[in-house]
């Protein structure tokens, strides 16, 4: 595929967004930006959340981690179904009840100001991290695809990438992402199918062949001996359940999609319906992994060998085997299929999240809503910018410094980043106790060093055990027995509405 033609997809991909932006964003005020007016009908949220859950980190990592994990992703992704279930009968409930368009606002009225800032820090902390992380990988493939032959800085694709989403979310906000997700979503469900069908019928697979082939591979095992292993059903189920509560949950940006429902019937309809999709979704994602590696296989190619695809240890980078293949293996049509599916899912993410962090950072720390519209709009505008800026550089630090998957590193820092608000919210949610407020932000920030300590000396403290993604419920667990030493009993709950 040559530079020009990709650069020409990409231009002409970011048009339809901009046209889009341009369509929906008119007329457009803060409470259109925050919450869509609170009038999107439900099948389209629950669409376009299926772009915003997965990313580019799912598109691209879920399929390489099939060469050393094999389909202990599966697990993760059963595990979402239950953490779905807690979300739409215990959290949504809530958060409509008290008509929240920070979700974080919940710990103000629960527990006071210090609790409440402490859990939109973790947030905005959480989700910079992991939508820097995302970015990174769609800049890289655009690197790898375009820029690098052009004599293209790293730099310059990231600035102008974010620059796009800048351009077509600043004014229209979550009432503009509804739309340009729901066209990003459709965009990448056809790109996962489409780039399946290329490779079964490049290697002669009828539709039982590929079943039999996938399910005969030893890529595609699930592990159930060893509970030590990183790799254990039971422990990835969990860590998928609770990933899920934290990520979708108690997540701004998730949640704000769910908040821009009519109603809490609605919300409820969109994510019971979302989540038999999500996980089919993944499904396919590990499907096209083993086929991926099978295509490689039949064409002699030795991946471990091909120095583009090593990593700084010298072993095989997982995230680069599919887009080296889509780039320049693959077909031209399966290539131009790959390109607009990997940005699709990118954006459809990336948009979302700075959205999210644009609304956490104007109405939890600048209390927005105390000001006449013109001021918000151009406070709304200088925080969305500001921001964009934020990921930028997270993202070139990301890339001095990165050795593992990209999958990996998202749940890991998700362990550390969204335990304390996990803690919070089951402190708040499950128990009547008061806290002493100020001594929250420090608790939280104890507890995240513990886990780490405990986590990089797990295998010589812990007989050998290895943390995976169950970071997070190690991290959670001990802010929320931090959180008992600083709390107090309540001998009259002041806000009855908002403990079970």
């Amino acid at each position: 595929m040559s530079p020009t033609l990709v650069l020409s997809l990409v231009a002409g991909y970011f048009a339809v967004l901009i046209i889009i932006a341009v369509l929906t964003s008119r007329g457009a005020t803060s409470e259109s930006f925050f919450v869509a007016n609170r009038n999107a009908p439900w099948y389209m949220v629950a669409f376009a959340m299926i772009g915003t859950s997965l990313s580019g980190v799912t598109f691209i990592s879920v399929p390489g981690n099939v060469y050393g994990k094999s389909w202990s992703y599966l697990a993760v992704a059963l595990g979402f179904v239950a953490g779905y279930v807690v979300i739409g009968t215990v959290l949504m409930p809530l958060y409509y009840r008290l008509r929240l368009v920070s979700i974080y606002s919940y710990l103000d009225q629960r527990f006071g100001y210090w609790s409440y800032k402490t859990g939109a820090l973790y947030f905005l902390i959480s989700r910079s991290l992991g939508s820097a992380l995302r970015l990174y990988l769609v800049a890289g493939v655009l690197q790898l695809a375009v820029f690098d032959a052009m004599g293209v800085p790293f730099a310059v694709t990231v600035v102008v990438s974010i620059l796009f989403i800048y351009l077509y979310t600043f004014k229209g906000g979550l009432k503009t992402i509804l739309w340009t997700d729901t066209f990003q979503t459709l965009a990448m469900l056809s790109c996962v199918a489409l780039s399946i069908y290329f490779m079964a019928d490049a290697l002669n697979y009828s539709f039982a062949k590929l079943v039999q082939s996938v399910r005969e591979s030893p890529m595609s095992q699930i592990y159930f001996d060893n509970v030590r292993d990183d790799k254990f059903f039971w422990k990835q189920f969990a860590s998928g359940m609770f990933i899920t509560i934290v990520m979708t949950g108690l997540d701004q940006d998730l949640m704000q999609k769910n908040l821009s429902c009519r109603s809490l019937g609605e919300a409820q309809k969109n994510l019971f319906w979302f989540t038999p999709v999500i996980v089919s979704v993944n499904v396919l994602f590990l499907t096209l992994g083993v086929l991926m590696y099978q295509y490689a296989a039949a064409r002699g190619l030795h991946l471990t060998e091909l120095p583009q695809l090593l990593n700084l240890k010298g072993t095989l980078d997982t995230d680069k085997v599919f887009p080296f293949l889509a780039t320049t293996q693959f077909s031209l049509a399966a290539g131009i299929i790959f390109i607009l599916g990997i940005i699709a899912v990118t954006y459809a993410s990336a948009d979302s999240a700075l959205t999210s962090l644009t609304t956490s950072f104007c109405v939890d720390f600048l209390d927005i809503q105390k000001y006449p519209e013109a001021q918000q709009t151009r406070l709304r505008q200088l925080t969305h910018l500001g921001w964009s800026v934020v990921l930028i550089v997270i993202i070139m630090i990301f890339r001095a410094l990165n050795e593992q998957s990209l999958i990996d590193a998202v749940y890991k820092a998700a362990g550390y980043t969204y335990g304390p608000l996990l803690g919070l919210f089951a402190f708040g949610i499950f128990t009547r106790r008061q806290l002493r407020d100020r001594l929250v932000l420090p608790t939280c920030t104890a507890a995240v060093l513990l886990t780490l300590l405990i986590v990089t000396h797990s295998v010589e403290w812990l007989g050998g055990y290895k943390f995976g993604f169950e970071i997070l419920l190690l991290n959670g667990a001990l802010v929320y027995l931090g959180l008992l030493l600083i709390s107090r009993p309540a001998a009259v709950n002041p806000h009855p509405q908002t403990a079970v």
